[in-house]
């Protein structure tokens, strides 16, 4: 069944993304973030609800299949508590939720990927807000 889903991967490899598949598995998280910009330049369309995909672990081996219930584009600025507490990283605050994404994005792996070592978001940045089911662990 996973050979014909796309795959999912949380953050770059390594110990973040170890640690949210481990969320994932878990139930705990149920929420993500990416930036729209992301989109644009993979030439990648928005996902869309009802899509299914097979997360992958730092090895690139799937470890589940998720299923999209909700995706929206919202300015970072506007993010909300429910889907700060979803993403599973025991963020009580948007604030901390805040500090801990930009500390993804101003960080190395991400301003790498993108070749710029300037990268800033700020309130007007948008993001695309995706909420998924843990249809199986694998």
């Amino acid at each position: 069944m996973t050979a014909e889903l796309p795959t999912y991967e949380f953050a770059f490899p390594g110990p973040l993304r170890d640690r949210l598949v481990a969320a994932v598995l878990d139930g705990s998280k149920t929420s993500t973030t990416g930036l729209r910009q992301d989109y644009d330049i993979e030439g990648e369309p928005l996902p869309t609800v009802g899509a299914r995909f097979a997360v992958v672990d730092s090895a690139g081996r799937p470890v589940a299949v998720i299923e999209l219930v909700e995706v929206r584009v919202a300015r970072l600025g506007d993010v909300d508590l429910d889907h700060a507490r979803d993403e599973g990283e025991g963020h009580v605050t948007v604030a901390a939720w805040r500090t801990g994404h930009e500390d993804y994005w101003h960080g190395p792996d991400y301003r790498g990927w993108l070749g710029d070592p300037e990268f800033t978001v700020d309130d007007d940045t948008l993001a695309v807000l995706e909420r998924f089911r843990l249809v199986e662990p694998l």
